[in-house]
């Protein structure tokens, strides 16, 4: 009999394009050190690009998913946290200013959380919501770049944000798959932040790094600097749209396309001759060098994309972190060098951070989102009140959650 799940069970959910993952997680208590006991997978039918389109195939790859993970870790999952994807997610800055007035004038976590609770005063469309703000930082009669302004003396308190929105539609949506799941949402937050938080270092997180999850139907990105999240982004193109291109170009089955994308595609130099992949008995052969062709035209489109995303912060070519590649389309051999070539930073493959446990199968490049939505469980469990931020803001990106924007819109 599996038992309820406990406050030291830590569940993340990524709700992808093309796979719904579920890894949990347990805090072993010797080592203080985070062990994965459950994870589980299904393919999912229901999304486009990162938004729901088939409420009911979505259900039952979330139940497959959950259902597979707690029968290896031996607890019965209720609630977890869970990615926001897609396209309509985008991210704004804002400024919110305060006057302090108490008597000595000293600034208080009431005064943090009051001006960073003015800064979510922005103008949005009705069919739009905040999900998470992030303080980059504060200014203090003008003395700016301070990380973290509670003791300090002064009159006129200001802070720069960022601002994660995505459309209301949507997010009822995810809400609405997740009831009939039987999984109610601990905290909601955007995948490349997850993926973030399972590959990134504090040096990486201080020194200003690009975090690029490659998934099925859209890339998420997040750009991390001086341990403050300064961008967030999604494009809607990945692995799913190199197959069809590689089915238009071949001329073939979107089936055969996959299996020549997993078997033959690369980014590196191609063989000479032709590649033969096998479906349902049957032989099929392409040319290598085309096979390369598109394959490479489709990654060079993205890393376009991604390169405005990082013109419109003045970070084009300027990350001394550079970029760390995660999703399943990382997988890509070759992928790296053509990220360091095209956008002319360094580029690297993601490595899972400090977690044990059964990380045999969570150490593939398409498990770290949701491992990184376990590790953001366990980091988010202090938020219940409505006053609570996430720690203090030098150890963590994560924003505040959920409690500040519900009193806002109270």
């Amino acid at each position: 009999m599996r038992e309820s799940q406990t406050s030291q069970t830590f569940i993340g959910l990524d709700i992808g394009t093309g796979t719904v993952r579920c890894v949990v997680g347990m805090l072993d208590e010797g080592s203080n050190k985070l062990s994965v006991i459950g994870h589980g997978s299904a393919a999912n039918l229901g999304m486009r690009k990162g938004v729901i389109v088939h409420i009911d195939d979505v259900v039952e790859a979330i139940v497959q998913a959950v259902t597979e993970a707690e029968r290896l870790a031996g607890v019965q999952i209720q609630h977890a946290t869970v990615n926001v994807n897609g396209s309509h997610v985008s991210g704004m800055n804002s400024r919110g200013v305060i006057a302090i007035s108490a008597a000595n004038r000293e600034i208080t976590p009431e005064d943090r959380l009051r001006v960073e609770e003015a800064a979510t005063i922005v103008k949005l469309p009705p069919n739009r919501e905040i999900i998470q703000v992030f303080a980059k930082n504060y200014r203090l009669d003008g003395q700016d770049n301070i990380k973290d302004p509670v003791g300090m003396h002064g009159i006129r308190l200001e802070v720069d944000t960022h601002i994660v929105t995505a459309a209301t539609p949507n997010l009822r949506s995810l809400d609405m798959v997740l009831d009939k799941a039987h999984v109610a949402a601990s905290h909601h937050t955007v995948s490349s932040l997850a993926a973030a938080e399972a590959v990134l270092n504090r040096q990486q997180k201080e020194a200003g790094t690009l975090v690029l999850d490659i998934g099925a139907g859209t890339t998420n990105l997040v750009v991390i600097e001086d341990g403050e999240v300064q961008h967030v982004a999604v494009i809607p193109i990945g692995g799913i749209h190199i197959t069809n291109d590689l089915a238009i170009g071949l001329k073939t089955d979107l089936n055969i396309a996959e299996k020549v994308k997993l078997e033959h595609a690369t980014l590196g130099k191609p063989k000479k001759g032709n590649c033969t992949v096998k479906y349902e008995g049957k032989d099929y052969t392409f040319d290598n060098e085309e096979v390369h062709m598109i394959t490479e035209a489709r990654v060079e489109e993205l890393l376009e994309y991604v390169d405005k995303e990082l013109k419109k912060i003045q970070r084009s070519r300027k990350l001394p972190g550079g970029i760390v590649l995660t999703g399943g389309t990382a997988k890509l051999p070759g992928i790296a060098d053509f990220t360091k070539n095209k956008m002319q930073l360094a580029a690297r493959l993601g490595q899972l951070q400090s977690v044990g446990g059964l990380v045999d199968t969570v150490q593939d490049p398409s498990y770290y989102t949701a491992a990184g939505l376990m590790i953001l469980d366990m980091l988010l469990l202090p938020i219940h009140g409505d006053h609570n931020l996430l720690g203090s803001p030098n150890n963590n990106v994560f924003g505040f959650l959920d409690g500040i924007v519900k009193r806002f819109k109270k």
